[in-house]
């Protein structure tokens, strides 16, 4: 009779653990990743359609060069933002030079500039015709070309160039939050064995904000993957651009979205070679040991250095472009300067705000979800979740339509079969249509900053607090999130400018008449009218420099023990 009731209890609980794992965490975050992968599932599912052998007729003609074009750009794109980004952050984190201070938060501002336009806008300025090669006619005496040499604007380089001025800040917000979460402990270790300034950033420094790196150059990656108006202006033959191509203008669907799958593979094998790479490397903070950072005095020729070298990315990938399209504000004005800008403001602001709030709030929970219960099955359908930042903007808009398309017809077909009630679309062509293609889309920022933070806190921290009694959420609210406030803040504003920019989604997903800055600028700049939507480009700059300035402010006080 005992050993009858011992083996009933023993099945009990072994019921009971094997369904341990069903919590508001787990569950909520698969059904979040379902919610996400959707889309990605749909845009497959077009790809698996007949597409009338288009596949063959571009592996014969263009796609060797999509293929070369592509991987050239994303190479010179990480290399310039890596140096940039990495560089720049270090130096502004841990050293003392003339401009510092106004460099910490003049670092971001590029950012709020889109790259289609800085491109019309250095266009404008280095072609032929323009002002720099007009002037060093004038003053040499050239009267043609072929008098000359001048590097051209409009090729893989012109495009290399201009996303890397926009996209390093991508590499330097998270490379700063980092060198700000770490433990003044481990270098002052550093500098007793003997290391100077230098050799601490690449042994101690370096690896301890890799993920952070990692995620950063990531970001930038997937960015130039879904860049389409620069690599069209500038005609940089690139897999956006041929997918763009074959959708549009061989109004072949499939055909677009087997591209796109090819380039989610692509990215999917980027992202699991560098997990696996470091798959046994562990990075946490194991000190509580927090004070001000120290900071190196730098030599006269080297502070110099310093402060041209951070001047130089703000210079060309900001104050330049900003000030053209001033100048051009001034002479357009009266065809600028429209109440319909007013409108299109207050759309694009709504619709960034929201969905902001929405990214980091399903990011944070995703990443605590996934600490929690490192179940394998939970940790892959969070990755792909989290791939549709790979997905170029348009194509992804496809999946978005089609998965709220079917549930829609799914719905009305309910209510016509039991209530005779036809409710139309419901989602489809709405303001939340629009906002959950910008979950899908920027869900890696939120997810990847959050995620890449809570790595580094030690897991003894969560059995510490667990042991005095707090839950998982209190354990979130009372010990997570005062550590990782500073990358959540740098995921809040990254979602919010890149939402202010966002075109392709924008433009398929919108109701009618339904119109944003970056839709208005685009309509102009296309035609190159850059001139006639300068207000408006302006307008989403300067939406941009707000949070950019808050943000830096209150990433410098994120760090434990800021007085």
């Amino acid at each position: 009779m005992n050993e009858a009731v011992a083996t009933t209890a023993l099945a009990s609980g072994a019921a009971k653990n094997r369904w341990a794992w069903l919590n508001i965490w787990t569950v909520g975050t698969i059904l979040i990743a379902v919610m996400a992968i959707a889309p990605i599932c749909a845009v497959i599912f077009l790809s698996l359609t007949p597409s009338d052998d288009i596949w063959s007729h571009l592996v014969d003609t263009v796609l060797p060069d999509y293929i070369s074009t592509t991987l050239l750009l994303m190479v010179s794109v990480a290399i310039g933002t890596l140096l940039i980004g990495v560089g720049s952050a270090w130096i502004v984190s841990m050293c003392r030079f003339p401009g510092k201070k106004i460099f910490e938060w003049a670092l971001l501002l590029p950012m709020a500039m889109p790259a289609y336009v800085i491109a019309y806008v250095y266009t404008d300025i280095l072609e032929y015709a323009g002002p720099v090669q007009g002037m060093l006619r004038e003053i040499f005496g050239w009267e043609t070309k072929r008098e000359y040499w001048f590097p051209e604007i409009r090729s893989l380089g012109g495009a290399a160039s201009m996303m890397t001025l926009v996209l390093y800040p991508y590499v330097y917000l998270l490379s700063r939050a980092a060198f700000l979460e770490q433990s003044v402990c481990v270098l002052e270790a550093s500098r007793v064995l003997g290391r100077g300034p230098w050799r601490s950033f690449f042994s101690v420094a370096l690896p301890l904000a890799r993920p952070a790196i990692v995620i950063g150059l990531s970001l930038v990656m997937m960015e130039t993957l879904n860049d389409f108006g620069t690599v069209d202006f500038f005609a940089v033959n690139t897999f956006t651009l041929g997918i763009y191509d074959v959708w549009l203008n061989m109004n072949n669907i499939a055909g677009a979205a087997q591209l796109s799958c090819m380039l989610l593979f692509f990215v999917m094998f980027l992202i699991a070679a560098e997990r696996f790479g470091r798959r046994k490397q562990k990075f946490h903070h194991t000190t509580s040991k927090y004070k001000a950072l120290p900071g190196y005095e730098l030599p006269a020729k080297m502070a110099i250095l310093a402060t041209i070298g951070c001047a130089l990315p703000i210079v060309l990938g900001f104050v330049l472009p900003a000030v053209v399209l001033f100048y051009y504000a001034i002479i357009h004005f009266d065809m600028a300067a429209t109440q319909e800008v007013l409108g299109h403001a207050g759309n694009s602001a709504l619709l960034s705000v929201v969905a902001a709030i929405f990214a980091i709030a399903i990011g944070t929970f995703m990443a605590y979800g996934v600490r929690l219960r490192k179940e394998k099955t939970l940790k892959f359908m969070v990755r792909f979740a989290s791939l549709g930042y790979a997905v170029p903007g348009s194509v992804l808009a496809v999946g978005v339509l089609v998965t709220l398309g079917g549930l829609d017809n799914g719905i009305d077909g309910y209510m016509r079969e039991n209530f005779g009630i036809s409710t139309g679309l419901i989602f489809s062509g709405t303001i939340a249509a629009v906002t959950y293609g910008y979950l899908v889309r920027f869900l890696a920022l939120s997810f990847g900053s959050v995620e890449s933070s809570l790595g580094k806190v030690t897991p003894s921290m969560d059995g510490a607090s667990r042991s005095l009694g707090h839950g998982a959420f209190a354990t979130l609210r009372k010990i997570h999130i005062p550590i990782i406030r500073g990358s959540m803040l740098t995921a809040v504003m990254m979602v919010f400018v890149d939402c202010m920019k966002e075109l392709p989604i924008t433009v398929i997903l919108r109701p009618f008449n339904f119109h944003t800055l970056a839709t208005y600028v685009h309509q102009f700049a296309s035609d190159e009218q850059l001139g006639e939507a300068s207000l408006a480009a302006l307008a989403i700059v300067g939406f941009g420099i707000f949070p950019v300035i808050i943000l830096s402010i209150a990433i410098n006080k994120s760090r434990p023990g800021h007085n």
